[in-house]
């Protein structure tokens, strides 16, 4: 008899196989038989992301809301969803909706159709075909409870279109009794309606909650009742494009040109995989405003995140600008940003206190900051910058001197805010398992107040797929798992192939790979669902920030 944790891996590859097929296949139907198979899967899996996604009575509220903050807004009102590849929409006179939490270009041409744009590799569209799923599964459980047993439409129901109407003409609305309305049509009690109103009204990408389940209920009834079916389709040009790096490669051309155009290409390279803040905030920070230790930066770090960049930030920008800090804007379409630091403008040759670099110019280093990828987007790109620089017929290899890794994870042993420093990546659902000497260690981090865990990291194929029988087995099988997330192997898969196999760096390029917890997916109440870290995460950032950049210069 299979475990509770072989059915829902075995749930897992069935959702892949079926969003393969369908995606070659250019179109499908998300609740007809084409979708029954993805529906009846994740229903199988029941991810902690989606909470109570088997309910047939409740919906699950912040499931969604951490689902409408990473979709185009108004998408729930669109019968016909559409995944592009960039296919010159952005010359258009259409307005792009770009969601916060996942920045991607969607277009909204009228009432039922949206456009999303999908340039970020596979993980990406397996992403928002996840999340369109648990939209659909939740818009029938709408249906159901917006109806009695004799399929009439209940006064609940009507209330909520005459909400949804007087929210439409910016008329004033009473959410305590449209809340109680509303509480019959989701399952759930008033005081959780009510409160989750207001989170809804607090996002910045969504629409109300009382609009969004109007609107996901509407479309299921008129697919049941009006034969009006959704629908999900590929272009033609995706469908051709996808897998071969198009983009990866734009944005790695654009690294290499920038870095040839001013004079860097023969340099030493550092290159960290991080956010846009903490590395020139860290090393523009000492330089600046004269920081002596690390608990100092940490006191402007917390500063310049809680908004006052008036003072510190602003500092650290305008001195930045001007020594040796270079900004490269994504224009390939991977909405990775770049950051160059040519330290050989530097004002003095201290790059942390008490660690100084070489005094020749040509000896300095530069480091390459680039912003977060997504799953096997980071192979594309790190495979692409990898690669030998082509000029004038010639191909040039990079110095590459390191790859550092900073990333976001959920965590299995400990809390939010905790570290993870892995010494392996374990790929899931497939062989490719990836060792390596990472430099970092876990002592290099003791004595600051946070937990640090050792062992290795399970790179998994969607987080918003992963239960706790699946992420128990990894925690407490021979795999020692400590942590998930979606970058890892991909990375290790690019800097293995170009030291190892290809030789376009060198074999013993220097690896940094270290992890902070950005939600536990073993509590609940901690998942990714229950929100961001805010002022929480800066200790973990900052930290490992300040560690890589006195293990690569100390």
């Amino acid at each position: 008899m299979r475990t509770r944790a072989q059915e829902s891996r075995a749930a897992i590859e069935r959702l892949y196989i079926t969003m393969r097929h369908l995606f070659m296949r250019g179109s499908y139907k998300p609740m007809g038989v084409s979708g029954e198979g993805l529906v009846n899967a994740l229903k199988v899996l029941g991810p902690e992301i989606y909470g109570s996604i088997t309910d047939e009575e409740k919906l699950e509220l912040d499931g969604l809301l951490y689902v409408m903050d990473r979709l185009p807004r108004g998408i729930e009102e669109c019968r016909f969803v559409r995944f592009i590849s960039r296919e010159g929409f952005e010359e258009s006179h259409l307005e792009a909706i770009v969601p916060p939490k996942r920045r991607r270009n969607c277009y909204r041409l009228d009432e039922d159709v949206m456009y999303v744009e999908m340039t970020r590799g596979r993980s990406d569209i397996y992403d928002i075909l996840t999340h369109l799923t648990f939209l659909y599964i939740e818009s029938e459980t709408i249906l159901r409870n917006s109806t009695d047993h004799k399929g009439r439409i209940s006064s609940n129901w009507k209330m909520l279109e005459k909400i949804v109407e007087q929210e439409r003409k910016v008329q004033e609305v009473d959410k305590e009794a449209a809340s109680a309305y509303l509480s019959h049509l989701i399952g759930r009690t008033f005081e959780e309606t009510k409160d989750a109103v207001e989170k809804f009204d607090q996002s910045k990408n969504s629409n109300s909650l009382f609009s969004i389940v109007y609107h996901l209920g509407k479309l299921a009834r008129d697919e049941k009742h009006a034969d009006e079916p959704r629908e999900i389709s590929f272009s033609a040009t995706l469908r051709e494009r996808i897998g071969h790096h198009v983009y990866g490669e734009l944005w790695a051309n654009s690294i290499k040109a920038c870095l040839d155009k001013h004079g860097l290409l023969e340099r030493e390279l550092h290159i960290i995989s991080a956010n846009l803040h903490s590395v020139k905030n860290t090393i523009y920070g000492f330089q600046a405003l004269s920081i002596s230790n690390y608990e100092e930066l940490e006191d402007v770090a917390i500063d310049v995140s809680a908004g006052d960049k008036k003072k510190q930030g602003a500092k650290i920008d305008k001195f930045a600008k001007a020594h040796g800090f270079i900004y490269i804007p994504d224009t390939s379409g991977t909405n990775i940003g770049v950051q160059l630091i040519d330290t050989s403008n530097f004002t003095d040759d201290k790059i942390l206190p008490g660690i100084s670099l070489s005094t020749n110019p040509s000896e300095k280093p530069v480091i390459i900051v680039m912003d977060y990828a997504f799953g096997e987007q980071a192979y594309e790109c790190f495979d692409e910058l990898l690669k030998p620089y082509e000029k004038d017929g010639k191909e040039i290899n990079l110095n590459v001197a390191s790859t550092s890794i900073m990333g976001k994870a959920g965590i299995l042993k400990g809390g939010k805010g905790d570290l993870m420093i892995p010494d392996s990546h374990v790929f899931e659902g497939t062989a490719d398992n990836y060792p390596f000497e990472n430099e970092l260690k876990s002592e290099d981090f003791e004595g600051f107040g946070l937990g640090v865990y050792s062992g290795s990291m399970v790179t998994v194929l969607g987080t918003s797929l992963q239960n706790k029988d699946i992420l128990q087995y990894f925690m407490e099988s021979s795999w020692h798992g400590v942590g998930l997330e979606m970058e890892g192997a991909h990375y290790q898969k690019a800097i293995q192939s170009a030291s190892k196999i290809r030789q376009s760096i060198k074999r013993d390029v220097r690896t940094l790979y270290a992890y902070y917890a950005s939600d536990n997916p073993l509590e609940t109440g901690s998942t990714l669902a229950s929100g961001a870290l805010g002022l929480e995460g800066v200790r973990p950032t900052y930290l490992i920030t300040y560690k890589i950049l006195e293990k690569l210069f100390g």
